[in-house]
């Protein structure tokens, strides 16, 4: 089995650097862009851009001048970004809002909880939140202490700098989901190698949507196999339990939703409170002497690197007041994570990272019916990988300045390129 996970691993991860590395990606587009449109997706290092904060301090509801004739307002306030994510009666997810505002073409809809309304979003939700419970999540923490333990394996035996990215953050979600899916190992390659794909945003939208198109062509084929023998992974138990309450198709696009919110963002977290820790050495420490600190130290994380940037767009069904503004009908709303999670009507030095601070009511993981479904699978990774990290490598340190680390620059799930480190 370590075998056929390392060869899954490295066609993955080569696959994922390709991706990043190369030429002629399309960026014209993104770069015609005002950038106070691209300011929410901007950062500092780890800290949303300081204009973020002035916005949210002055104006929590403000219009971007966004071109194309679309009336889009930033939601930057914490109050304000839970008034717009817990009213799904005023504020719609569907798919088909962006249909002639954008290039999305109706039959590009990958379904799924993400682009979904009630009474469908309901429905589909229902299905799917029995397999997230604690009690069914508990089956897979052996495998992610494994899959963790033989991530450290590979750097232990490496000579020189490792991409902790590369070795690390990437393999151990996209391995953890193939399991909770009940992704046969002979399919992992393929199935990680479409996981990559779907997330090349600097493609544009069309691109981006044909990996998305190409990812649920992929998972239909899979359903169809576990339709004729249902396994114990998250497929399999739905196929059991309410296989005939849900279409091949409806449930290729839940398995993608879970594959969208469940391996680059849990990646980027891994990188990015890694390099938290590589930093910050009294909570290296703590982390390193106590299993009891990291419950803490993970909802700080979550809280304070907000990887996800902004939420899903949301379509007024009508009009409707939020800080004092006006939203019409048919304007968009975009969430700032990143800067909701920093208003200070949640507590005082928001913009410091404290791995002590008593967890608070973040939004990290969104909020109201479309509130990130496997938040609790991403909080089992990232407890166990944190530990295990800084006691199997306790005097790990940086291979290069951290003025040198290069930083996604544009992206709705914020991380770092690469994060090489050196192991004594």
């Amino acid at each position: 089995m370590g075998n056929l996970r390392s060869r899954i691993t490295s066609w993955f991860t080569r696959r994922y650097f390709a991706r990043v590395q190369k030429k002629g990606l399309d960026l014209s587009k993104i770069a015609l862009l005002p950038d106070d449109v691209l300011m929410p997706l901007r950062r500092d290092g780890l800290d949303p851009v300081p204009e973020l904060g002035r916005k949210r301090a002055e104006e929590p509801v403000s219009k971007l001048p966004v071109p194309f004739g679309l009336n889009v307002w930033l939601v930057t306030g914490y109050d304000e970004a839970k008034a717009v994510l817990g009213d799904a009666k005023t504020f719609s997810n569907d798919f088909t809002n962006l249909v002639g505002k954008t290039s999305a073409r109706a039959e590009d809809n990958p379904g799924g909880l993400g682009f979904s309304d009630p009474p469908v979003h309901t429905r589909l939700r229902k299905l799917l939140t029995p397999e997230f419970t604690m009690r069914r999540l508990a089956r897979l923490k052996p495998e992610i202490e494994t899959i963790v333990n033989e991530r450290l394996d590979v750097i232990a035996e490496a000579d020189g700098p490792v991409d902790l990215v590369e070795e690390f953050a990437l393999p151990i979600p996209s391995l953890v989901i193939c399991e909770l899916l009940g992704v046969p190992y002979s399919d992992r390659a393929e199935f990680q190698h479409l996981a990559v794909q779907r997330f090349d945003l600097f493609g544009g939208a069309a691109a981006s949507l044909g990996a998305i198109s190409e990812s649920l062509e992929y998972l239909l084929t899979v359903v169809r196999k576990e339709r004729e023998n249902p396994g114990d992974g998250l497929l399999g138990m739905i196929i059991k339990e309410h296989g005939d309450e849900i279409e091949d198709r409806e449930l290729a696009g839940l398995a993608d939703g879970v594959l969208t919110g469940g391996f680059e963002t849990t990646a980027s977290m891994l990188s990015l409170g890694a390099l938290v820790l590589l930093q910050d050495r009294e909570m290296f420490k703590r982390i390193h002497d106590d299993d009891e600190p990291v419950h803490g130290f993970v909802e700080e994380l979550l809280r304070y690197l907000a990887v996800v940037q902004v939420a899903f767009p949301r379509f007024a069904r009508e009009d409707v007041e939020v800080g004092g503004v006006t939203i019409k009908q048919g304007d968009m709303a975009i969430v700032s994570l990143s800067g909701a999670n920093r208003d200070e009507k949640l507590g005082q030095g928001l913009e410091i990272f404290d791995g002590t601070r008593p967890p608070m009511s973040h939004l990290a993981f969104g909020y109201g019916v479309h509130r990130c479904v496997g938040a609790e699978l991403a909080r089992m990774e990232l407890r166990a990988a944190y530990p295990a990290l800084v006691r199997r490598f306790p005097s790990m340190r940086l291979a290069v300045p951290v003025e040198d680390l290069e930083f996604r620059k544009t992206s709705a799930v914020y991380s770092v390129e690469k994060l090489p480190i050196l192991v004594d």
